[in-house]
């Protein structure tokens, strides 16, 4: 099972947004770690429950400077919504930054769901599901053939090429479902699925595999063909600094034959990757993690 790790575009989990630099170097510093990739969100902002604004850099900027400071390690969205940009725009982006990072990029997409970052940047938020399929429609068919014509009711793209070609036809497309609707069409058309967050395996997570299958069924795809991904959240609370409160959620913690132990189970649930979020998500963290990344390879 390979596994990766989220970069911090928001809040580190110590109260700051971190500047560019530091999530470089935390990029080079899992690149070192033996980490098999790096994955940005892509939101706008986050709005909470109080009406609390709280801010993110944006994913497509960060990941094509990481893509020039890294040079093994894998790149990934997890997940570009394809509401916020033309389809065709991000084919486009995506052939760009496979190239300049020598075919490094997992290209995953999903259709938005925070309504607050849609109303704020003037984004339509009805009709997410059929929008995101007309959308994926035309990245994969550029990605994939380098020419489309659609007309769909939300997006088209007539007689549109990609020129220059992507350097490959066969960059991963991965998809973050959980409808029936969007799951069939991840089990006919993408590469890998995503499910996210969780701690050790759970019935939720069980489930929503158990869906998945359902959905390759359906449409009569073998479902060990597609990559299962999984979002863990691994936090540390002795290293959130004091007055701030760790989260609730189900996360994977404690000592590296823990965290070893954590990874063990998703791979033995069937994950081909587990993409790690760190709470905090900093250097003495990722320390920690990289650790139990250690004991876990060192045991497979």
């Amino acid at each position: 099972m390979r596994v990766g790790l989220i970069m911090p575009l928001g809040d580190d989990g110590t109260g700051r947004i971190p500047p560019y630099r530091d999530v470089r170097a935390l990029a080079r510093q899992a690149e070192a770690s033996g980490f098999d990739t790096i994955w940005v969100f892509d939101h706008f902002l986050f709005q909470t429950a109080h009406g609390t604004v709280e801010g993110i850099n944006e994913g497509w900027t960060v990941l094509a400077g990481l893509a020039d400071a890294t040079e093994r390690i894998g790149l990934g969205t997890l997940v570009l919504c394809t509401a916020f940009r033309n389809p065709a725009l991000i084919a486009k982006q995506a052939a760009t930054l496979d190239e300049m990072s020598g075919g490094r990029l997992t290209l995953g997409l999903g259709a938005g769901w925070h309504e607050p970052e849609f109303r704020a940047f003037g984004y339509p938020f009805d009709h997410l599901g059929p929008r995101f399929v007309e959308a994926f429609t035309i990245i994969r068919g550029l990605l994939r053939d380098g020419r489309v014509d659609v007309q769909g009711r939300f997006v088209e793209a007539r007689d549109c090429a990609l020129v220059p070609p992507p350097i490959r036809d066969d960059m991963p497309l991965l998809v973050a479902a959980r409808g029936p609707r969007l799951l069939r069409l991840a089990a006919r058309e993408a590469d890998a699925w995503n499910a996210a967050w969780f701690g050790r395996p759970d019935e939720r997570l069980a489930q929503r595999v158990a869906n998945l299958h359902e959905a390759c069924a359906e449409v009569g795809r073998d479902p060990d063909t597609m990559a299962v991904t999984v979002g863990l959240n691994v936090r540390f609370p002795d290293l959130i600094p004091a007055g701030l409160e760790p989260d609730t959620d189900a996360a994977l913690g404690g000592s590296a034959e823990d965290l070893a132990d954590g990874l063990r189970a998703h791979a033995a649930a069937g994950a081909s990757e587990a993409i790690c979020s760190l709470d905090p998500a900093t250097p003495a963290a990722l320390e920690r993690l990289a650790e139990g990344l250690e004991r876990y390879r060192a045991a497979a």
